[in-house]
């Protein structure tokens, strides 16, 4: 039997030849081939995963010496790159198909596969000529290694459409458009210049425009200093809003409007976190998006669904590839394609509620989200303060006021429903309640004295939230009663009996199950995972069994979870994408609920857990942490404050669902956090209402304690200490 051994070795990047007779049994010339074969192979391998890769350097240093006395590196760098700017290519493959050798030459036959994000992929058969020098294999480099097409000074020339495809709209579930390409207007005032005699009109005309009240506008100026000059951005309209009343506007001395066609966020932009924002294309930017087949004039996603739909919003340039000759003739057309109007984006939200959910949270930081209960369709998200991503078109005139604003350290930009991580709170005795519930230690009626202190460690004296109220305390209760005072010393009692009992992962685990500390899974938004860690220690179990210690969450991920209690356990990802659409066509794309997983709990433990949400707020049961914020509310509803320690004032939070069954409006699960500023029951509990109540009957029902009218809040008289107003 005979046995053959290949050899080779690489050399400076190249793959050397091992000439036969140093190799054992080489006298078959069947063997030389074999081998020079192999190793041809090798090199046009290396030679076009160089290529793949942009790696010019590697690819230069495989030509012969001629080819290389021929054309210095910096020129075949230049000239590849020139080839793959032209075409707009996006990527290189290659497959090779065959080879043949001779004692010192060689030639291999290969497939190129260029991608141009212009007109598509782009095949040809090519061929490659190789040298022996210095008994390494070396390319003859010519145009041909790129198209065959390209022989003889032939070159490419991308010649592209001049239709520019107008960016796709984004629209609300209904078909109302959030954002579209349109014509718009820059109102804003100069205070200076107003005619006293005309105040009141133009305050009124500007009010009925903008959807503002004459006394809110008339307070943005009121401390303008006289003389000055000074310029005030109102917003944005479009010129449908404007049109029928813009020669009466003319009338008005002090009023500034200016007409752009931009990208136009209406409303001052709706949803404005989730929608995200379009910008300039930066100079740093500009090789890459040309690249892509766009233009430098044009705009691109920065964030939310703008970001996250670019390929569907933007659409698709059109042109075609073409093969000149030295003389600029056309020898060939490689490939074509015909522009494609950019897909809309159909959102889950309903417009008018988010707008009216966005007012609610005015004046607060914090969040609001509010799924469709059985779906987890996104029906509002709102973080506060937001912004107004108008502010990002430079010939806007009220840019460069609007770009200002977002310089404030309430931090507008910053998406709290989805990116905000906070410690929850006594909203997490929910979670608590269930390990305990699932343990098998204890039982609804299971109790506990709830006293103003817990010192079942020693040491260490902790305090139930009735002391600092100098409330009487809570005394004897079950475990469901225990939630629904939101007794403190009952859970700390749970998380270190389960934490010395080696259930030290229970709380935990049981908080993973509810989907904390992992990412949601919502397409389209950005979102942070927060953190839920086993606890260390007995003060470590105490602490994080009333939602505080190492415990980080996003309001998006209470709102999934607090759904699937009210649904009966089922987790579905949140959904903010209804569908995919060009005009006039089927939708390319549709998305549907989707349920990825269960409450880790059995039916019993969440009836329980349904039970004592509903004991919290009825009217009926005077124990109930918000009974007295839900007193008169029509629609049935349960849930859970909450008041989560930060160092600074508490973040309050509320967390509920309704359960009203209706045929018109499906139940929907809400969300609030409002940050440092004070107690669940005092701010949260009452947003959360006024949502329920714009979502079911559209309009607020009830004042908060710290308005006048709706919307309109109460400012202090000196030493009032017992109306509540909003954290700056």
């Amino acid at each position: 039997m005979i046995v053959f051994v290949l050899v080779s070795c690489v050399q400076n990047g190249l793959i050397k030849q091992i000439p036969a007779n140093s190799a054992p049994n080489s006298s078959s010339s069947a063997q030389q081939d074999f081998i020079d074969s192999t190793d041809v192979e090798k090199v046009a391998h290396t030679y076009l995963s160089a290529w793949k890769n942009g790696d010019y350097t590697g690819m230069y240093a495989l030509l012969t010496s001629i080819s290389q006395n021929a054309i210095s590196e910096e020129e075949f760098e230049q000239h590849y790159q020139g080839i793959a700017s032209e075409a707009l290519l996006s990527g290189v493959d290659y497959k090779i198909l065959s080879s043949l050798t001779n004692s010192d030459t060689a030639q291999v036959s290969y497939r190129v596969i260029l991608d141009s994000s212009l007109v598509g992929e782009i095949q040809a058969d090519t061929l490659m000529n190789l040298s022996l020098e210095n008994d390494e294999w070396r390319i003859q480099w010519d145009d041909t290694l790129v198209l065959p097409q390209l022989r003889g000074g032939n070159y490419l020339h991308m010649d592209r459409s001049d239709f520019v495809p107008s960016r796709a709209n984004i629209y609300d579930r209904y078909g109302k458009a959030l954002v579209a390409q349109v014509d718009a207007t820059a109102v804003g005032l100069i205070p200076d210049q107003i005619v006293p005699g005309q105040e009141q009109a133009l305050l009124t005309e500007l009010a009925d425009l903008l959807d503002m009240t004459p006394q809110s506008i008339k307070a943005l100026y009121a401390n303008y200093p006289v003389g000055a000059g000074w310029y005030l951005p109102l917003g944005e309209v479009s010129a449908d809003e404007i049109a029928s009343r813009y020669e009466d506007l003319l009338q008005f001395k002090g009023l500034i409007l200016k007409g752009y066609k931009a990208r136009y966020y209406f409303d001052g932009g709706v949803a404005s976190h989730l929608v995200g924002y379009v910008s300039a294309i930066q100079p740093e930017e500009l090789d890459y998006y040309v690249s892509l087949g766009y233009s430098k004039d044009d705009r691109v996603g920065r964030s939310g669904l703008e970001k996250w739909g670019e390929k569907y919003l933007a659409g698709r340039r059109g042109g075609a590839l073409y093969v000149l000759d030295v003389r600029g003739q056309p020898v060939t057309r490689l490939a074509e394609t015909e522009p494609q109007a950019g897909q809309s984006i159909y959102t889950t939200l309903e417009k008018d509620f988010q707008q009216s959910v966005e007012q609610a949270m005015s004046g607060f930081r914090g969040a609001v989200v509010v799924l469709e209960r059985d779906t987890g369709r996104v029906l509002a998200m709102a973080s506060s303060p937001d912004f107004n991503p108008n502010a990002f078109e430079p010939i806007n005139y009220n840019s460069e006021y609007l770009l200002s604003a977002l310089q404030s350290q309430d931090r507008p930009l910053f998406n709290r429903a989805t990116l905000g991580q906070y410690p929850l709170g006594s909203v997490f005795k929910i979670i608590t309640m269930a390990a305990a519930l699932e343990s098998g230690i204890y039982t609804p009626n299971s109790t506990y004295y709830c006293g103003h202190k817990f010192e079942e460690i020693p040491g260490v004296t902790l305090y139930d939230w009735t002391y600092e109220y100098k409330f009487p305390p809570s005394g004897m209760l079950n475990l469901p009663g225990g939630l629904i005072r939101s007794c403190n010393p009952w859970f700390y009692h749970i998380g270190l009996d389960l934490y010395k009992r080696g259930q030290k992962s229970a709380v935990t685990e049981m908080a993973k199950g509810f989907g904390l500390g992992s990412l949601t899974g919502i397409e389209g938004v950005e979102e942070a995972a927060g953190q839920i860690l086993p606890p260390t220690s007995p003060v470590d179990a105490t602490n994080q069994a009333i939602g505080q210690g190492s415990i980080l969450v996003t309001p998006l991920q209470v709102a999934d979870f607090i759904a699937a209690i009210g649904n009966g356990g089922t987790i579905y990802r949140p959904q903010v994408i209804e569908g995919i659409k060009s005009p006039d066509q089927a939708p390319s794309r549709v998305f549907q609920p989707e349920v990825i997983g269960k409450l880790p709990v059995s039916n019993d433990t969440l009836s329980v857990i349904q039970d004592a949400l509903i004991g919290v707020v009825q009217s009926t049961n005077p124990r109930g942490t918000a009974q007295h914020v839900f007193t008169g509310l029509d629609i049935p509803v349960a849930g859970k404050t909450g008041t989560a320690q930060t160092g600074g004032a508490p973040h309050a939070w509320f967390a509920g669902y309704t359960y009203a069954e209706r045929e018109d409006r499906p139940d929907i699960a809400v969300v609030v956090i409002v940050e440092n500023s004070g107690e669940g029951s005092d701010y949260a509990a009452p947003i959360f209402r006024r949502i329920v109540e714009l979502y079911y009957f559209n309009r607020p029902g009830k004042l908060y304690n710290w308005e006048t009218t709706y919307n309109v809040t109460r400012t202090p008289a000196p030493n009032e200490e017992s109306t509540p107003t909003p954290s700056p």
